[in-house]
């Protein structure tokens, strides 16, 4: 007997940990009778059928999510036709709400599995391995079935399935073997489950409960990735640090055993972090930790409509105040990486108010800024409200906001090209300088990405995508729109962005003409070479050789200023500014520069 634990994830980096906690769940004795598949949303469907075929498993059971359910769908189409004795089962949150629906839609289904499904799972799978052991046949409607909480079958819903005890989960990766599973992919990780936000459109704010698991466990768990040196943990715990003990606790003891390799991601809320947490923090070595936050939006009202009064009503601008406070302090260390989300089309938000959302948050200064549409999730209080809130949205997944009460579909479809140009310009890091420079030409930073979005529109580049190191030049064209005036500070400016991240083979076409200085840059590598400061870890290396792993450039404009308005001002001579790509900013890749001279 062989029961098929399936996923289709959204990207081939990524992993489903809960079919891996499904199986090991299940104990030594029922594991061998459990196998696992996983495949992407970018996988053809018959590539998919074809293989689940070729497996030819006795029960196949789905993981259902909102970015998989339509490919899943077409499969149970499909399944039917080519495996016709093979028994199909779903689960996830996307299944959980409206299942009996579901059943009536694919009445090829034995049934859906709702809720966590630890318990649910190891009980269904014995009931499959005592049914082929004592060789009978037994139906949907099958009384030992009828007796296991937590499922929908044909026949009716059976008993409510107590919440999971954390501590009862095995760990997901018990051995450097196991690990070889997630070769090249994101590992996944969770210390707690539930949330104590109640946000209108999250599926979190259905269970109420917040569960943590052993510290011990945690600590013994958390240092085997650090023994393994695995490149990143990301930790799926829907706000890890809703207990400042057990955060304390934990960020301590991954400062204390940090390897040096390691990096742990953590989404937490930061309008409650406090003084010891932040003070702990500003301690850990760089790119050790990085952080999400979920601001979603700056708009009181807004807030409150949601359910993100954690604090009380009156609260919810000093929220954003605290939200504000704390980014500052932890970006003062330089040494974590910070992601705010902004969701559009929240109920009460118009495309305005979105505006001062964005400026707000923008001027927090993160290292990722991610603008995400409301997703309207069955079961949600958003959801139920959704007629009321004038919300209208897409009928397939991932049930996409097209407009709202206050926002209309234009102002939506704006905003997806804003985001574009956020993705792009904003959280590529390769522009960081000069969209420095260019806000000032612009009344708000959403003005500037507003414009860039235009300025894409009217060339045809949201058809023609240019290809990543095209993008410096399309900068370029579109600044010279702005003020081209500034030529030569954009010029600069893009080739100070261009340098920071590239060592690149050919010069690009807006760098200027450096055959004048060649003298001069030669002269200075052969004095690093006698008497090294700056480039000590290339002392073994002729200057030739060091010229060529790095590199110097020439600028009349100090754009390596962090104040924009002094990057505008022009020089009466030139500097000289050596990159170095042996060192790299930890947090944002950037190589390592300095004015060597000028």
């Amino acid at each position: 007997m062989q029961f098929l634990l399936t996923a289709v994830n959204a990207k081939y980096i990524h992993s489903n940990p809960a079919i891996y906690s499904l199986r090991a769940y299940a104990g030594e004795e029922l594991q061998p009778f459990v196998s696992l598949g996983e495949y992407t949303i970018n996988q053809r469907m018959e590539e998919i059928l074809a293989d689940l075929y070729q497996r030819h498993p006795d029960v196949i059971g789905f993981s259902c999510y909102v970015w998989n359910i339509s490919l899943i769908k077409e499969l149970l189409g499909e399944l039917p036709k080519v495996l016709p004795d093979t028994e199909l089962w779903l689960g996830g949150p996307e299944v959980s709400y409206d299942a009996p629906r579901l059943l009536e839609e694919f009445p090829m289904l034995k049934g859906i599995m709702v809720g966590e499904g630890e318990e649910t799972f190891k009980e269904l799978l014995t009931y499959y391995v005592d049914r082929e052991n004592g060789d009978q046949e037994r139906g949907v409607d099958s009384p030992e079935l009828e007796k296991i909480p937590g499922l929908v079958l044909g026949s009716g819903v059976t008993a409510p399935r107590e919440l999971t005890d954390m501590d009862r989960l095995p760990f997901l990766y018990p051995s450097e073997k196991s690990l070889q599973e997630f070769a090249n992919r994101i590992i996944y990780y969770e210390t707690s489950r539930g949330c104590p936000f109640r946000c209108g459109y999250c599926l979190s704010s259905i269970d109420k409960k917040v569960r943590f698991r052993d510290l011990k466990t945690v600590k013994r768990e958390l240092q085997f990735f650090l023994d393994q040196k695995v490149s990143q943990v990301k930790l799926i715990d829907r706000t890890f640090n809703c207990s400042h003990r057990r955060a304390i606790e934990i960020w301590s003891y991954l400062k204390e055993h940090d390897n040096g390799v390691t990096n742990f991601h953590f989404e937490i809320a930061a309008d409650i972090l406090n003084q010891e947490e932040l003070t702990l923090l500003k301690g850990v070595r760089p790119g050790l930790m990085q952080f999400e936050i979920g601001v979603q939006t700056t708009n009181g009202a807004v807030l409150k409509e949601i359910g993100r009064d954690l604090n009380g009503a009156e609260e919810e601008q000093g929220s954003i105040a605290r939200i504000e406070r704390a980014v500052r302090a932890l970006r003062s260390g330089r040494n974590i990486h910070i992601h705010l989300d902004l969701i559009a089309g929240l109920p009460l938000e118009d495309y305005h108010s979105f505006q001062r959302s964005f400026n707000r948050v923008y001027a927090m200064g993160p290292e990722q800024l991610q603008l995400g549409f409301l997703k309207v999730l069955k079961g949600t209080p958003v959801w139920e409200k959704a007629q009321n809130y004038g919300i209208v949205c897409q009928d397939k997944p991932p049930y996409e906001v097209l407009y709202t009460g206050w926002i209309s579909y234009e102002e939506i479809l704006k905003l997806k090209q804003v985001e574009e140009m956020v993705e792009l310009y904003y959280n590529s890091g390769q522009f960081t300088h000069t969209l420095r420079a260019l806000e000032g030409e612009f009344s708000s930073p959403f003005g500037l990405f507003e414009a860039l979005a235009a300025f894409y529109e009217g060339k045809g580049y949201f058809i023609r995508t240019p290809a990543r190191s095209r993008r410096y030049q399309v900068l370029l064209e579109f600044a010279m729109e702005t003020a081209r005036e500034r030529e030569e500070l954009w010029r600069e400016l893009l080739t100070f962005d261009f340098y920071l991240r590239e060592k690149a083979k050919s010069r690009p076409c807006f760098g200027k003409d450096l055959s004048p200085y060649r003298e001069v840059i030669w002269e200075i590598y052969q004095k690093e070479e006698r008497e090294p400061e700056l480039l000590k870890a290339y002392s073994h290396y002729h200057a030739r050789q060091t010229m060529n792993m790095t590199h110097m450039e020439v600028f009349f404009y100090p754009v390596w200023e962090e104040e924009k308005e002094a990057c505008c001002r022009r020089m009466q001579k030139p500097a000289f500014v050596l990159f170095d790509y042996g060192k790299r900013d930890a947090l944002t890749g950037n190589a390592a520069a300095w004015v060597v001279g000028g």
